[in-house]
């Protein structure tokens, strides 16, 4: 069953045209990844579906045509977006993080915090450091654990890796596939498509504001013309 469907949805600034036509659709407990180079619309994409870039097109979630409804009411239905450079509050605690995350919100912070700190178990330690001191990979764990603690249906990262080093990096994908393993629903942009590749289900491809794909993941990863494109050289 479709969580997410979208369709023919367009993203425009001034005259500059981001997205063109998109449509896709992501299933319960899946992970499905949004690959293509900087620049091709896959930010633009998951602002509008966020409710944060206006856009034309059908976006429907969890049953309802959420197009045209506010960002605040798409996250309270379980539609949750940790945008590229995670947009901390800098100056606050991982822990004040945490609860400003938890406001309005039906679940209580200390149980919260017992299940993010088991998830994340260094922010337990940083739990009273000012966030703009953590590590890249700390502060993606704290981007991360705002949006986990609204209990999303559909998660959606944009560029996740995007600073991290290369150990960091495969840690954090890990850390997404159990979050999907444990039942919530991912919608992943990622310019590293190997590794991304590796732990969806399903793929897209985007090209110059163009969506394409949909397949199995495991295929597009087999694909030469990606290869070629996007993993720096041509498959063996």
């Amino acid at each position: 069953m479709s969580l997410l469907t979208v369709d023919g949805l367009g993203v425009r600034y001034g005259a500059v045209r981001a997205v063109t036509g998109a449509s896709l659709h992501v299933d319960d407990s899946e992970l499905v990844v949004i690959v293509g180079a900087n620049g091709a619309g896959k930010s633009s994409l998951l602002r509008a579906v966020a409710g944060l870039a206006k856009s034309e097109g059908t976006v429907a979630f969890a049953g309802r045509t959420v197009s045209g409804s506010s960002t605040e009411s798409r996250v309270r239905s379980g539609l949750c977006l940790v945008p590229e450079g995670r947009h901390l509050f800098g100056r606050m605690s991982v822990l004040e993080n945490l609860q400003i995350a938890t406001w309005g919100s039906r679940h209580h912070l200390k149980n919260e915090l017992e299940r993010i700190y088991e998830l994340f178990p260094v922010l337990k330690e940083r739990a009273h450091q000012v966030a703009a001191t953590l590590s890249g990979g700390e502060q993606q764990m704290l981007a991360i654990s705002r949006a986990l603690v609204r209990h999303p249906k559909l998660l959606m990262l944009d560029e996740p890796s995007m600073g991290l080093a290369p150990l960091v990096v495969k840690q954090m994908f890990e850390l997404i596939a159990d979050v999907n393993a444990q039942g919530t629903s991912v919608l992943l942009v990622e310019q590293n498509a190997r590794m991304a590749l590796s732990i969806a289900h399903r793929g897209y491809l985007m090209e110059t504001g163009t969506l394409s794909g949909g397949g199995s993941a495991a295929a597009m990863a087999d694909d030469e013309s990606l290869h070629a494109a996007y993993f720096g050289r041509s498959s063996p």
